[in-house]
């Protein structure tokens, strides 16, 4: 194996620990949007689309003769649930979550559009060609949360008003 495609497997097991950290990030903050049915929802899908990036980056390292990253995938978790409960504590944990979720989808854009560049350079079409499948499932997630960001800080802040109304009588 080259040093590149050496490299390429390694960013391929930090991609699969980043999807599993995004799959415990996603259903920590879905278990806590019963006010938000909308975001709820589009979450809901796009944990089942993590899953699904997640055993496909699987599927190519079983392919290469290569696993996931134990370690790296429980590190991932690990992060996802510190975040979760750091979140649980904000009174405006919608738009942290938020906030976190766009900045997240951006993260894994980045991670992609490499991955696919490794992978055409060695010659692994087929990593390739999964990375940029999960790289536009991910694009349109960042491109759904930022065009409702408007939408949900709107909703929370008059949300927000009518429990400090509410509170006040």
């Amino acid at each position: 194996m080259t040093d590149s495609q050496e490299r390429l497997t390694q960013w391929l097991r930090d991609a699969h620990a980043m999807e599993e950290q995004a799959e415990t990030m996603l259903s920590g903050q879905i278990r806590r949007l019963e006010n938000y049915p909308e975001l709820r929802d589009r979450m809901r899908m796009h944990l089942d689309e993590t899953r699904q990036q997640a055993q496909r980056l699987e599927q190519c390292l079983d392919r290469m003769g290569e696993g996931s990253s134990t370690l790296k995938d429980a590190g991932g978790k690990i992060v996802a649930m510190g975040q979760n409960i750091s979140g649980m504590f904000a009174g405006d944990e919608v738009m942290k979550g938020s906030l976190a979720s766009y900045t997240f989808e951006h993260m894994e854009i980045a991670s992609y559009k490499m991955l696919i560049a490794a992978a055409g350079e060695v010659g692994d079409a087929e990593a390739q060609r999964v990375c940029e499948q999960n790289l536009r499932e991910e694009e349109a997630m960042a491109d759904w949360l930022e065009s409702n960001l408007g939408t949900v800080t709107t909703e929370f802040l008059r949300r927000d008003e009518r429990d400090a109304d509410s509170a006040k009588r």
